[in-house]
């Protein structure tokens, strides 16, 4: 059994995957796997990958998968998790990339405190232009339960940290199904991911490791182009909601599960203009329904303490949706 898997999906992404494997050479040992899935490419990217698989083997455990129709990278990372065979796993992104020798690093963390998983910081890679994004747990080093970092409701915590390649996995967590992906998601996938690791796994613990770049700004990034998959995070929502409404701690954890809804609902309605007007109406319309599903009691909690700003907006979209303010 290799000690670690890093599944790595592409999706035409000629112009950086050379970064991103030449960042696995760097960090190659015996006893690391490389899973490179190419999630069917139509650009240069398979050849490059096979070319880079070739060499990787030399250095590395190199597992290379071409996907036979285009599923997202939900669905990518999924086939992935599906093929990798070590006792820890972590990701990377197709345009992204590692320091050198930081997969070791991370191993002897995740090996120490003996958790579930542990997350990192980042950075964020914008042009030339670098910033530090930290893991919103101020506790570091130490071994924390998952659930309690899921609040409080008005703060930005763990759970809204959704940066899934800032970190390592035990394998225990996929056998207990916790690592695949909603497929069908095309943005906001890595959301209930997130949300089910905190709310499932037993063990979790923050390290000051800094060894993930973040390339922000890809032409081609869903978080640049305003279509309708971006709408995708309403699914993603709603899945959040229905699956904490289950938990046995719904009272707490939903006005935080709501809270973080609405805001990003609130963000995407303020920058509608990014969306031809077909899909600007359609998200106009998604939201309204959404909002009517929300558990209303926390919904009208979540309005109360919001921004102007951003509840004003809700509220007129609640109205015009005739959402009575205290159904049910």
């Amino acid at each position: 059994m290799p000690k670690l898997s890093v599944i790595v999906p592409f999706c035409n992404v000629r112009q950086y995957a050379p970064d991103a494997l030449r960042s696995l050479h760097a960090n190659a040992r015996p006893d690391f796997e490389f899973v490179l899935v190419d999630d069917h490419s139509d650009d240069e990217t398979p050849a490059i990958l096979e070319r880079a698989a070739e060499d990787l083997s030399g250095v590395a455990q190199v597992r290379y998968i071409r996907r036979d129709r285009n599923g997202g990278i939900a669905a990518a990372r999924n086939t992935g998790l599906d093929a990798a065979r070590g006792e820890y796993l972590a990701f990377l992104d197709g345009d992204d990339w590692f320091a050198p020798g930081y997969l070791s690093e991370l191993v002897a963390a995740v090996e120490e405190l003996g958790c579930d998983f542990v997350r990192t910081d980042h950075v964020r890679v914008t042009g030339r232009a670098r910033s530090v994004h930290r893991v919103p747990v101020g506790l570091r080093n130490e071994v924390l339960n998952p659930r309690d970092a899921i609040l409080p409701a008005d703060r930005t915590t763990a759970v809204d940290y959704v940066s899934v390649w800032a970190g390592a996995y035990h394998r225990r967590l996929l056998e207990r199904g916790l690592l695949h992906f909603t497929e069908g998601l095309r943005t906001a996938e890595d959301r209930p991911w997130t949300w089910k690791l905190h709310r499932e796994a037993e063990s979790f613990a923050v390290v000051g490791l800094l060894g993930v770049f973040y390339r922000r700004g890809v032409a081609s990034s869903l978080t640049r182009i305003g279509d309708v998959r971006q709408l995708d995070f309403i699914r993603a929502f709603d899945q959040i909601v229905e699956e904490t409404a289950a938990d046995r701690d719904a009272d707490r954890l939903l006005p935080k599960a709501v809270r973080t809804y609405c805001a990003i609902m609130a963000h995407h309605l303020a920058e509608e203009d990014k969306f031809e007007p077909a899909v600007a109406r359609r998200l106009r319309a998604m939201s309204a329904a959404a909002l009517r599903r929300m558990p209303q009691d926390a919904l009208d909690g979540v309005l109360e303490s919001m921004d102007m700003d951003r509840s004003t907006r809700l509220r007129r979209l609640r109205r015009r949706a005739g959402t009575p303010k205290g159904a049910a």
